[in-house]
């Protein structure tokens, strides 16, 4: 089933880097009393989301923390250290925290995984965002396969306004 405006996000963990390795973070710890922006993309370095969805967040991060977000999220189905590599490249640290859900655990959790198989890719994250505020769903936006419209920054960004 897949989650809607008005749920609880569920519960699970993702993985980051740290200054020893991977390390694991609790969905309490990031979305408890605090007001995320979170976005999916199928993967890391690929076109649409290293050419426009990561840094659309990345230079909007700073815009949409003014508006009352304490954390900007990218969750993608690849391994911590492939999505720190592309954090460093992209210039995302400090900015967008790069979370990784590498055997799409999270993104199943949400009804939100995708068959990429048939590009020899397995089982990935669609493409989409969520605004959470203190762990409840308050928007969502699911792209339709091969679009980049709704899950933009820019669009966040007004979500965000609207909302304060």
């Amino acid at each position: 089933m897949t989650i809607k405006i008005g749920d609880l996000m569920p519960e699970g963990e993702f993985k980051l880097m740290g200054e020893g390795g991977p390390e694991g973070l609790t969905t309490k710890d990031l979305f408890s009393n605090k007001r995320v922006v979170l976005f999916s993309v199928p993967g890391a370095f690929t076109p649409t989301c290293s050419a426009q969805h990561l840094p659309g967040y990345i230079e909007t991060s700073d815009a949409l923390k003014e508006k009352g977000v304490d954390a900007v999220v990218c969750m993608a189905v690849n391994d911590a250290f492939v999505m720190s590599a592309w954090g460093q490249a992209a210039g995302a640290e400090g900015k967008v925290l790069m979370l990784a859900d590498g055997n799409a655990e999270y993104a199943r959790a949400l009804g939100l995984e995708l068959d990429a198989s048939g590009f020899g890719m397995g089982t990935r994250g669609q493409r989409f965002s969520i605004i959470v505020d203190d762990g409840v769903v308050t928007e969502l936006n699911i792209e339709a396969p091969g679009e980049f419209k709704v899950s933009s920054a820019e669009v966040a960004l007004k979500q965000v306004a609207a909302e304060k």
